[in-house]
């Protein structure tokens, strides 16, 4: 179980702006990021079915406030979904060096 000042969020995001939203996530926070492969459904324009990108990311809960920052300045209309992680299992949580 992880808790306490190193509690880590689970971030996903959907933005026409995944691409630019990726590029900081990796270079300006030194994070991984996951990305899957999506099709919008039902918007508010009607139906309407296109292919996205679906971001998605761990951080740490003091890294949160930045990440939200940084994605308002990419996409004031992203979708954003954070949730406590409270297990994990393999892959690398480290944090990057910026170099």
């Amino acid at each position: 179980i992880i808790e306490g000042i190193e509690e880590y969020m689970g971030v996903t995001i959907i933005s026409a702006k995944a691409d630019k939203i990726r590029a900081m996530i990796i270079n300006r926070m030194g994070r991984g990021i996951t990305v899957y492969k999506g099709e919008r459904g039902y918007g508010k324009s009607g139906e309407k079915y296109y292919d996205m990108k679906i971001l998605y990311t761990i951080v740490t809960r003091l890294e949160v406030g930045r990440l939200k920052y940084e994605i308002e300045k990419i996409d004031p209309n992203a979708f954003v979904v954070m949730v406590s992680v409270k297990d994990m299992k393999g892959g690398m949580i480290k944090k990057r060096t910026l170099t």
